[in-house]
């Protein structure tokens, strides 16, 4: 089986949303563990556009923000 974007989409709280979507809502919730952030990294990664060079950049900023920030 191929490995795409959606399939490497986290959960069902995510279901229905487009990649974009998920990724900018993940960036807000500061409560979202790791795991699925660096899942979202992965489709991203997977996705290789242009467009999302500045979601890439902010997804890894909030991977590496401290948990207070």
């Amino acid at each position: 089986m191929p490995t795409t974007a959606e399939t490497l989409a986290p959960s069902s709280s995510f279901s229905g949303k487009s990649l974009h979507q998920q990724v900018t809502e993940a960036i807000e919730d500061r409560a979202l563990p790791i795991s699925r952030l660096l899942r979202l990294m992965w489709a991203l990664d997977a996705e290789r556009s242009p467009a999302n060079q500045n979601l890439r950049a902010r997804l890894r900023a909030r991977i590496g923000a401290p948990l207070g920030a």
